[in-house]
C-alpha cells in the first residue's frame, strides 16, 4: 500500500503499487476491447439496416441502463470479494462480444443484450475503485486517477482508430471476435495476478434494499451531493459539445476532414491536461483551483457560438479535454467524505451519473441544436460548463476539511 499525505506522489510510486498496476493494465485493455466492440457492432447494425438513428443508438445503448446498476445493485460492490467480481465483469464483456461475433441476433437483440450488460458496469466498476483507495491514498490516489483517466481517453482513442483499421482488414464479425479475446486476457490477467481479499462485512438485508437505501443516504448528504454534481456536470457540457462537432464543422464549412481533427483534440487535451497539471501543482493548489479550471478551460466553448477558423476550433477543443483536469482536485475531498463500509457503492453512483449524464448531455444539445442551432447549442454548452464552476467556487467553502 502506498501512502502519501501532504507533499506530491509520482506516477513511478503509483505504478510500482501492484493491486493498482494490474486494475489499470486489465482496465486500459477491457475500455479498448469495448471500443472495438461498439465500432464493429455500429458497423454491423449500419451494414444491417442503413439507420443512421439505430447506428448512433449502438453507441449510445450502453449509457443509460447503468442508471440502473447504479442505483439497484450497487451495495454488491461493497459486499463481495473483489477479485471474482471483478473477473466476471471483464468475462461477462468478453462473452457479449463472442455472443455478438456468432450468433446472427436482430438488431433489437443486439442492443438488448449491450443493454444488459452495462446494467452490472457501476457494480464492477465501484469494486476496482474501492480497492484503488484501499491501496493508494493521499496524492498517490488522486495520481492513481489521473492515471486511470489519461488511460481510458488514450483506449478509446486508440480502439477506436484501430478499430477502423480492423473492421475494414477483417470485417465487423472477426474484430468482434478480437474484442472478445482481449477482454479474455483481461479476466486471465486479474484472475492470476490479483490478490483474493476478502470481502467486505456483509449488510444486514438484501443487496437490492441495501443499494437503494444507501443511495438515497448518499444523495442526502449535502457535501457528498454537491462533490457528485461536480464530477458529473462538466462532462455532460463538454461531451454534448463533442458530440456536435460534425455538424458544426460542416455547418462552418470545414469538411469532415476538418472534424476528425477538431474532434481528437479533446481528447489529446485530456491526456495532456492530467498528465501536466497533476505534476505542476502540489494537491492543496489542485483544490484550491477547481472552479478557475472549470471555467477558464471549459468556458471557451462559447467562442464555437460564431463562426472561427479550424485551429480556433482545435484549440478551444483542446481546452475543453483539458478541463477534465480539474477532477484531479476533487478526488481526494470526495474520497475523504465517503464512510469506508460504502466506498464501492459511492463510487458505482459516481461512475453511474457519469456514464448517464454524458449520455444525457449530447441529446438535449442535440435537440437545442435542431431546435434554435448549433451556435446556440455551443454557447450554452460553454455557458453551462462555466456556471459549474461558478456554482463550485460558491459552495465549495461548506464542504468538510
Amino acid at each position: 500500500m502506498i501512502e502519501t499525505e501532504a507533499g506530491p506522489a509520482t506516477y513511478r510510486d503509483v505504478l510500482a503499487e501492484p493491486v493498482f498496476r494490474t486494475l489499470f493494465l486489465t482496465r486500459t485493455l477491457a475500455i479498448g476491447a469495448g471500443s472495438l466492440r461498439i465500432l464493429a457492432l455500429s458497423v454491423l447494425v449500419f451494414d444491417r439496416t442503413g439507420s443512421p438513428v439505430l447506428t448512433a443508438l449502438t453507441f449510445a445503448i450502453g449509457f443509460v441502463p447503468q442508471v440502473v446498476g447504479g442505483t439497484l445493485l450497487a451495495a454488491l460492490a461493497d459486499r463481495l470479494r473483489p477479485r471474482p467480481l471483478i473477473t466476471a465483469g471483464f468475462l461477462l464483456d468478453a462473452a457479449a462480444a463472442l455472443v455478438l461475433a456468432l450468433l446472427p441476433l436482430p438488431v433489437g437483440a443486439s442492443l438488448a443484450l449491450l443493454a444488459g450488460v452495462a446494467v452490472f458496469g457501476p457494480v464492477f466498476n465501484g469494486a476496482s475503485n474501492r480497492l484503488i483507495a484501499e491501496q493508494l491514498t493521499g496524492d498517490a490516489y488522486v495520481l492513481g486517477r489521473a492515471l486511470s483517466s489519461v488511460a481510458s481517453g488514450g483506449a478509446q482513442l486508440l480502439g477506436l482508430a484501430f478499430g477502423g483499421a480492423a473492421v475494414a482488414v477483417l470485417g465487423p464479425g472477426r474484430t468482434l471476435l478480437a474484442a472478445a479475446a482481449v477482454g479474455l486476457v483481461a479476466a486471465v490477467w486479474v484472475r492470476l495476478l490479483l490478490p483474493d481479499f476478502a470481502a467486505p462485512a456483509a449488510g444486514s438485508g438484501s443487496a437490492l434494499g441495501e443499494s437503494w437505501a444507501v443511495t438515497g443516504q448518499l444523495w442526502r448528504d449535502r457535501p457528498v451531493r454537491r462533490l457528485l454534481l461536480v464530477q458529473w456536470l462538466p462532462p455532460a457540457f463538454i461531451v454534448g459539445a463533442e458530440a456536435l462537432v460534425v455538424p458544426y464543422a460542416a455547418e462552418r464549412g470545414h469538411g469532415s476532414g476538418a472534424a476528425g481533427m477538431i474532434l481528437a483534440c479533446a481528447p489529446l487535451g485530456m491526456v495532456v491536461g492530467n498528465l501536466v497539471y497533476s505534476r505542476l501543482l502540489r494537491p492543496p493548489a489542485r483544490e484550491r483551483l477547481v472552479a478557475v479550471v472549470i471555467a477558464a478551460l471549459g468556458g471557451p466553448l462559447v467562442l464555437l457560438a460564431v463562426p472561427v477558423p479550424a485551429a480556433v476550433a482545435m484549440a478551444v477543443m483542446f481546452l475543453a479535454g483539458a478541463a477534465f483536469c480539474y477532477s484531479l482536485g476533487v478526488q481526494r475531498p470526495f474520497l475523504e467524505a465517503l464512510a469506508p463500509e460504502v466506498r464501492g457503492q459511492a463510487f458505482a453512483l459516481q461512475f453511474t451519473g457519469l456514464m448517464t449524464l454524458q449520455g444525457v448531455g449530447p441529446v438535449l444539445l442535440g435537440v437545442l441544436a435542431e431546435r434554435a442551432s448549433i451556435a446556440v447549442a455551443m454557447l450554452v454548452a460553454g455557458l453551462g460548463t462555466a456556471a459549474v464552476g461558478g456554482w463550485w467556487a460558491l459552495t465549495h467553502r461548506r464542504l468538510p476539511a
